[in-house]
């Protein structure tokens, strides 16, 4: 209360404001000890999950003891001791379609903590259709992203309608595209890490202290010590969220197509780093870049870019040749490999590790 600019009447805006944290794992821990500690006054929790000792290297709330109960009860009772002033809600259930819009419906600002497409796809468009602020996070491995999304009030004078998190990744992966931080891991420090970034966005966007990271994608990479920011624009096409779009979109899985278990069952081949570069020599071998056009590094060696969520309506422009698929880990192009596969038949490969190993 000291600090120049804030005192008592951004500690005021912190006691008035409701805020809803979005899943309590590795990200929703330090939010929610943040938060409560900054004297938010009113924190709801939604999870359906309980503890379990793989949550225990990220997730700092729990300890051995509490394996197997509800991570929101919990939670609740150690912030409860902690600052008694605030209001602590348990949702103890997953955000579905079902509930969404009630629940966001009660809150100024939702936190999304989340590890799984469905939800953060769900939460944007309810926060569309309510007009309400959030702020995304996520972590894979050794990298964190960060940004905050339906933020109009501090956005360019000019634009009529608030960046939203499809303007960014328009539709959900496709089965099979991205690996959960479960097949894939997570370093411990890096969700408590992206966690206190988010909620010292919710403290500055409650208090109107600073400049908030609307229009920006944050992100840090663990390894190298390093960040880096890419502006996000409204695009001219973007997908209008509406009512009707809420109704029609299923909420319930990442899968986008009817042939998910065919695609399972497509056999393709995975090659590794030093078969790529020896078939780059083949004049016949064709080399498809998968990953998103915003997605770093660039690369001068494929002979196409068709991110994978165009690939669908872009499988003719694929020359009959052998076809090898590319991403940035090496799961997507998987699926890409196999999709293709299906459709058209052709000798396809998928480089095993993505680029990732081809730059190790």
């Amino acid at each position: 209360m000291i600090l120049p600019g804030f005192g008592n009447e951004a500690q005021a805006k912190l006691l008035a404001a409701r805020v809803c944290i979005v899943g309590m794992g590795g990200l929703g821990c330090p939010i929610l000890q943040y938060l409560v500690a900054a004297g938010v006054g009113h924190i709801g929790m939604v999870d359906a999950d309980a503890v379990s000792v793989s949550n225990l290297n990220r997730q700092l709330l729990f300890n051995d003891a509490d394996i197997g109960k509800l991570k929101v009860e919990i939670a609740a009772a150690a912030m409860r001791k902690q600052n008694s002033a605030v209001q602590i809600t348990t949702h103890p259930f997953a955000l579905v379609k079902e509930n969404a819009l009630s629940i966001i419906e009660q809150y100024d600002l939702v936190i999304d903590a989340t590890d799984n497409f469905n939800t953060k796809y769900l939460i944007n468009d309810v926060c569309v259709l309510l007009n309400k602020p959030w702020i995304y996070g996520a972590v894979s491995r050794y990298e964190g992203q960060l940004s905050v999304f339906n933020y109009l009030e501090q956005s360019n004078k000019n634009e009529s309608v608030a960046i939203n998190y499809r303007d960014l990744f328009p539709v959900s992966p496709l089965p099979n595209e991205i690996a959960s931080c479960e097949e894939t891991g997570v370093i411990g420090v890096l969700p408590g890490i992206i966690g206190t970034m988010q909620a010292a966005e919710a403290i500055k966007m409650i208090t109107g202290l600073g400049k908030i990271l609307y229009g920006k994608l944050y992100t840090y990479h663990f390894l190298q010590a390093t960040f880096f920011e890419i502006n996000i624009l409204k695009p001219a096409n973007a997908l209008v969220i509406d009512a009707p779009f809420f109704e029609q979109t299923n909420y319930s899985h990442d899968c986008s197509t009817d042939d998910a278990e065919d695609l399972d069952e497509a056999d393709i081949d995975e090659i590794n780093v030093d078969q790529f570069i020896q078939m780059q020599q083949d004049p016949d071998f064709f080399i498809v870049d998968v990953r998103e056009r915003h997605e770093y590094p660039p690369i001068d060696f494929a002979d196409m870019q068709i991110p994978m969520s165009e690939l669908a309506g872009k499988i003719h422009q694929i020359p009959p040749k052998s076809i090898c698929f590319i991403c940035h880990q090496g799961i997507r192009s998987v699926y890409a490999a196999k999709q293709i596969k299906m459709s058209r038949n052709l000798q396809v490969y998928s480089l095993k590790g993505g680029l990732i190993a081809y730059f190790k």
